[in-house]
């Protein structure tokens, strides 16, 4: 199992905004591609130091090669739009994480 992580601060001035756009739009979205089993948004509970709130966004998928085909054939335009809305409100970096065993 594979988990991609999208850890995103998102500045307080456009937090609601972009918290129901992730909810109710671009996750709902994404999961519409059938690449992903699920999703979860977990909160980052450390104050950084440039402000605003920090999210973990996390998808999982079967294999890395799904994911490859995620990177291919989606994910540009989900980016596209995610930069349209918050282009300066935000910064996102992605980590690709690959489950070893659960306990």
């Amino acid at each position: 199992m594979i988990i991609f992580n999208v850890t995103t601060n998102i500045h307080e001035s456009a937090h609601d905004q972009w918290l129901k756009w992730m909810q109710e739009k671009h996750i709902p979205e994404i999961l519409a591609t059938q690449k992903f089993s699920s999703a979860r948004i977990v909160k980052v509970l450390v104050e950084e130091e440039m402000g605003g709130v920090t999210y973990s966004v996390q998808y999982t998928t079967d294999s890395k090669d799904t994911l490859e085909k995620y990177y291919l054939e989606d994910q540009p335009r989900f980016d596209k739009e995610a930069l349209e809305l918050f282009a300066d409100k935000m910064l996102s970096f992605r980590t690709e994480l690959e489950v070893v065993s659960e306990h």
